[in-house]
């Protein structure tokens, strides 16, 4: 795992230690994602550049430095990543003849040889992994930039007068010295609605995210041209395949083969050269990594959790029952708030560009204290977008179901009605109701939840229902001064996935957007920061695949999702330590902001401020603001868009 960056400047009018000197800026950025070494390559007859800051994961000798160059001459590389399936390969060359007399053991240079061998194309169909590249072809004279098939690893690239520019990270490309960096206002709209920047856009005009399972190829010889990012991946072709042509067999065989597909995705990413271990929150997604881990290991695995004083939002109790059961060397870190807050002046600089899941906050906690004892660690993440884990797979569709069928007119005033009822009021009201309520619906339903509610019973159809259901502000472009929404994977019906059936539709969505632009943003920066590399066996494309030819009937059932993965966790954990209504992994922000946080807060939302700074109506943040400090309603996420948005602006 590293960090890249680089440029190619077409003009050709740099000298060999301007290139160096600008490359060597670019790539000392992203030293905290490779402390271990730096490198860079320059070839001045081409105005290219390459940088490298590697973490020595795999082969932790000299013979893994970056830049390298193929065996054969033809091809130089930059690579952030890992090859897990490397042996594998590196033996069937072997086999063929064709291998190069190897000068170590790192999967880069097995990925090299392979190139070499077979073509890209080919390469990367056999390659099982997470990577971000970007190749030099020196007899075509060609750049390639080559993202992981589910966007595990980032990559941002954009041109600079003539000079086309390519980093792990924004800092990177912000630290050459021709980068200019306007903000996108209609970018900034898109953030607004999601806490994020969906690919391929980003937070500066003229600058994109490469899409997962993509390849940009840029000629040495253009002059600012931009094709577009080809796929050799398509995690919608992969839904739409899998739903047409499901799995045949009984539910046991569909057991078993999904256990098999995990222990190797599981055994692959335990490779390591350095000390290993696991992120273990006590649900079913991180308990079956670590269960399978622990199968396969012959020593107790290292696995980390933080936990809070406060009263809901502390998985620790269960992530401890786990690990005591599987035999773990369980490390367990208490997080005072104070400890928490800590953090949040770090995340502008961590995140690089506005980001406002709030659950980063832990993640990074949880990442510092991994980095301590081990260099890379597994997660459960993938396993809600693969086999239903998010309250909208499981509620939404009944949701709609309730409602849909209504005339538009009679939803709007249904959600004015819901709405005209304060949210404390609705909550001393479901008190009262407790004793005759559902558990379920005593431990889900509060004011808020009803409010939120409301606003998306105007839904015009069940696709917007969705998209409603998943947006912070409802209507960014608003807020946003000279700011409009560009159409998204969201909100353009064409590029949506071919699914007839309401909650797969829902799943394919968040498996093509939110989870590459949220969850794994979010873990890539959190963890990247302290040094560590973590691995997502969820995300082996082999699983992803053989997940979508499931029925739902083997992913949810009585009211529950995950059904087939829970049959795998059972054989290893008892049902009883894990099974609880999903808390995510959250913190108290609504109460901080009303308390340690407010002073903060107060002066990043000041109203005299966002008029001068001028990217936002003072109005409707400060009404909500407002709401919020009186406490009439809880409006912790869209108010922190708005702050981790200001606080990134004075980075800047």
């Amino acid at each position: 795992m590293c960090g890249i960056a680089g440029f190619l400047d077409v003009s050709h009018t740099k000298r060999q230690e301007d290139l160096e000197t600008a490359v060597m800026r670019m790539g000392d950025t992203l030293a905290h994602r490779g402390p271990d070494d730096r490198g860079i390559w320059v070839d001045e007859h081409s105005g290219l550049a390459f940088g490298h800051r590697r973490l020595s994961i795999i082969d932790l000798s000299p013979e893994g430095h970056q830049p390298m160059h193929s065996a054969c001459g033809r091809y130089v590389i930059v690579f952030n990543g890992e090859i897990y399936n490397f042996h594998m390969l590196r033996g069937e060359l072997e086999r063929l003849g064709v291998a190069p007399r190897w000068r170590g053991r790192s999967d880069t240079e097995v990925l090299l040889a392979a190139i070499g061998q077979w073509g890209i194309e080919v390469a990367l169909a056999r390659v099982v992994g997470m990577f971000a590249f970007a190749l030099w072809d020196c007899k075509k004279r060609l750049l390639h930039l080559i993202r992981d098939r589910l966007g595990i690893k980032p990559l941002y690239y954009g041109w600079v007068g003539r000079t086309f520019l390519f980093g792990s990270e924004l800092k990177a490309l912000r630290a050459h010295p021709e980068f200019t960096g306007m903000i996108d206002r209609d970018a900034l709209a898109l953030y607004l609605r999601h806490g994020y920047i969906p690919t391929p856009h980003c937070i500066y005009a003229g600058v994109h995210k490469l899409p997962p399972g993509a390849m940009l190829t840029i000629r040495g010889t253009d002059t600012a041209s931009e094709p577009d990012p080809v796929p050799y991946w398509s995690a919608r072709d992969v839904t739409e395949r899998g739903i047409a042509d499901p799995f045949p067999g009984e539910q046991e065989e569909a057991v078993a083969q999904l256990d098999n597909l995990l222990r190797d995705a599981v055994k692959l990413r335990m490779i390591a050269d350095v000390p290993l271990g696991a992120l273990l929150s006590g649900g079913i997604d991180s308990s079956t990594v670590v269960a399978l881990m622990q199968t396969q290991s012959n020593r107790p695995v290292r696995t980390f959790t933080i936990g809070f004083r406060e009263t809901g939002y502390d998985e620790a109790v269960y992530a401890k029952a786990v690990a005591c059961h599987l035999g773990t060397d369980h490390t367990e870190l208490v997080v005072t708030p104070g400890e928490a807050r800590a953090i949040i002046p770090r995340l502008p600089l961590l995140y690089d560009e506005p980001f406002s899941d709030s659950s980063q906050i832990p993640t990074c906690l949880v990442s510092t204290l991994t980095r301590e004892r081990v260099k890379v660690a597994l997660s459960g993440d993938g396993g809600d977008e693969l086999f239903g884990g998010y309250n909208r797979h499981i509620r939404g569709t009944g949701i709609w179901r309730a409602v849909g069928w209504l005339p538009d007119p009679v939803r709007r005033l249904l959600g004015g009605a819901l709405c005209s009822i304060r949210p404390g009021d609705w909550d001393r009201l479901l008190e009262t109701l407790g004793p005759v309520l559902p558990n379920r619906l005593r431990r889900e339903l509060s004011g808020d939840r009803v409010h939120k509610l409301a606003t998306v019973l105007p839904a015009e159809s069940k696709e917007s229902f969705y998209y409603l259901l998943t947006s912070m502000w409802k209507d960014p472009a608003a807020v946003v001064i000279n700011g409009s929404e560009p159409r998204t994977r969201l909100n353009a019906s064409e590029l949506w996935p071919r699914v007839s059936e309401y909650r797969q539709w829902m799943m394919a969505l968040d498996l093509m957007t939110y989870l590459p632009d949220d969850i794994l943003t979010k873990v890539d920066r959190a963890s990247m920061g302290t040094g560590l590399e973590v691995r997502v066996p969820f995300l082996d494309h082999r699983v992803v695949e053989f997940a979508w030819c499931l029925p739902l009937s083997l992913k949810f059932r009585n009211g529950q999702g995950k059904w087939l993965l829970r049959q795998i966790l059972y054989q290893h954990v008892p049902a009883n330590l894990v099974e609880r209504p999903k808390m995510g992994f959250a913190i108290p922000l609504h109460e901080w902001l009303r308390g340690p946080l407010y002073e903060w807060a107060e002066s990043l939302l000041d109203e005299e401020r966002l008029r001068n700074e001028s990217f936002f109506d003072p109005e409707p943040i400060r009404a909500k603001w407002s709401e919020h400090i009186s406490g009439q309603r809880n409006w912790q996420h869209d108010l922190w868009a708005i702050l981790m948005f200001q606080a990134w602006l004075e980075t800047q």
